[in-house]
């Protein structure tokens, strides 16, 4: 039976565009009637994911994202002196195992495949091999996607391969959308831009005008990992999916989605972070926040009905996790060292 870890965050953000949609809008979803502020799990992900937190536990077991493998073979080829239509023709077909090429540029796959270290030390040893010998690659040497793979950011967030998918990884881990627990308006910012060499002798207006959607609120995050299946998607490998959770949480905690930050300097902490374990059914309690927060403390409301969601479920479906933890910076409960040490228990 699967070991499940849920999280539960609260983290307030002041006027921000964290997550901008097709019109450069903060993205918006209707929850309850009311329009909330919106954070894709995409968005989430990636910031996790790439941050400097992550990269400093884990930079050697992460993984790369891209179509652009053939582009990095050709050029590995070109700079040990294989001829140009030589590396490209190798390039494409290695670049091909990991997806379909592009007409217009065989270099390039049509989408992004999630490439374990692994599988790229084994793409660029082909390389150097095919190089040192001046030959093309046969078909054993093409093998190149592996499902025995360690990559941690993999094994979080899964890897899905129309064309292999005895290579697949289910994801361990599930991410909501972050949402505000208060009902929103999108303001606008109308600014100019001034140009430094502009005298006013001809014309004292701004040199370009814009406007900027923005808004603010308390946003609830619900995360569900699988701890059994990450240890399975790391062939077994506790000590690094213990790493992999500590990473995780801490990043879950600190590391702010990097829209617009130059603009509103929005990077905020999580406030509140409670975490459940068990091997129950998971549920999100994010129908604590289906009736928007008003008033005007509005993280210490939706602390408050979100334990007291969770008793709620608690007295009518009987204890839906085996034990939980909690860091409330508001009251300054429990620590984030303490929520580490619980998901890696």
């Amino acid at each position: 039976m699967s070991q499940f870890i849920q999280l539960h965050c609260l983290t307030a953000y002041p006027p921000s565009n964290l997550n901008r949609d097709d019109l450069g809008r903060p993205k918006t979803a209707i929850v309850g009637g009311f329009e909330r502020l919106r954070v894709s799990s995409q968005s989430l992900k990636r910031a996790w994911r790439t941050s400097p937190v992550f990269d400093s536990a884990l930079s050697e077991w992460k993984g790369k994202r891209t179509k652009l493998l053939g582009k990095e073979v050709y050029k590995r080829l070109s700079d040990q002196g294989v001829n140009e239509k030589q590396a490209e023709k190798w390039a494409s077909e290695i670049a091909s195992r990991f997806g379909k090429p592009k007409k217009e540029n065989p270099l390039e796959i049509e989408q992004l495949c999630h490439i374990s270290p692994q599988e790229w030390e084994d793409v660029m040893t082909l390389a150097d091999t095919l190089a040192t010998e001046g030959r093309e690659p046969n078909k054993e040497e093409l093998k190149l996607l592996r499902s025995d793979i360690k990559a941690v950011d993999i094994a979080l967030f899964g890897r899905m391969l129309a064309s292999e998918p005895a290579c697949n990884i289910e994801a361990a881990v599930q991410v909501a959308h972050a949402i505000t627990v208060n009902a929103v308006k999108i303001d606008d910012d109308f600014f100019t831009a001034v140009d430094d060499l502009n005298r006013h002798e001809e014309d004292a207006g701004a040199a370009h005008m814009g406007d900027a959607g923005f808004g603010s609120g308390v946003f609830y995050l619900y995360i569900c990992i699988n701890k059994t299946q990450l240890i399975d998607n790391l062939q077994g490998d506790k000590e690094l999916a213990n790493k992999t959770l500590a990473a995780l949480v801490e990043s879950v905690a600190k590391v702010a989605p990097t829209g617009k930050q130059n603009s509103f300097a929005s990077r905020a902490y999580t406030s509140y972070m409670l975490a459940e374990s068990g091997s129950q059914q998971p549920r999100t309690l994010s129908v604590a926040f289906f009736k928007p927060v008003n008033g005007n403390d509005h993280l210490s409301i939706a602390i408050k009905q979100l334990e007291a969601q969770r008793d709620n479920f608690d007295r009518v479906y009987g204890d839906c996790a085996d034990k939980s933890s909690v860091m409330n910076v508001q009251s300054g409960e429990g620590s984030l060292s303490d929520i580490i040490r619980f998901v890696q228990e």
